[in-house]
């Protein structure tokens, strides 16, 4: 699977690493309130897929890599709720969010493009 590694570029790491800064600038916001619970939570899932794609990045097969992206994608989709339970619940203005949860569909359709593209490889 060491071809696969060339096929995404460095950038997707980079955005997911801006990400994950980013999101850990919002939960840090909640940190010591009674919300701390949607700190961590939110810390941990939106840190999550960027990890989950380099260990994809280093799949020893196709399966391996599907698997790994499926747990980023999962990761995502958490990190979505808390956003948006966040912007529902009015501890933070949902218009600071909104280019936060922007970015976090558009990873979602990539994860969900490499996923598929793979799978197409695999078959």
């Amino acid at each position: 699977m060491a071809a696969a590694r060339h096929k995404y570029p460095e950038d997707l790491s980079d955005r997911l690493k801006r990400y994950a800064l980013r999101i850990l600038k919002v939960a840090a916001s909640l940190e010591g309130s009674p919300e701390a619970y949607i700190f961590r939570q939110l810390a941990r899932s939106g840190t999550s897929a960027g990890a989950q794609f380099r260990e994809a990045r280093r799949a020893r097969s196709v399966a391996e890599f599907i698997s790994k992206m499926n747990s980023g994608l999962q990761e995502l989709d958490e990190t979505d709720w808390w956003l948006e339970l966040l912007a529902e619940s009015g501890l933070i203005k949902p218009s600071r969010l909104d280019e936060l949860r922007a970015e976090t569909n558009e990873l979602i359709a990539i994860f969900v493009t490499c996923i598929k593209n793979a799978g197409n490889h695999g078959k």
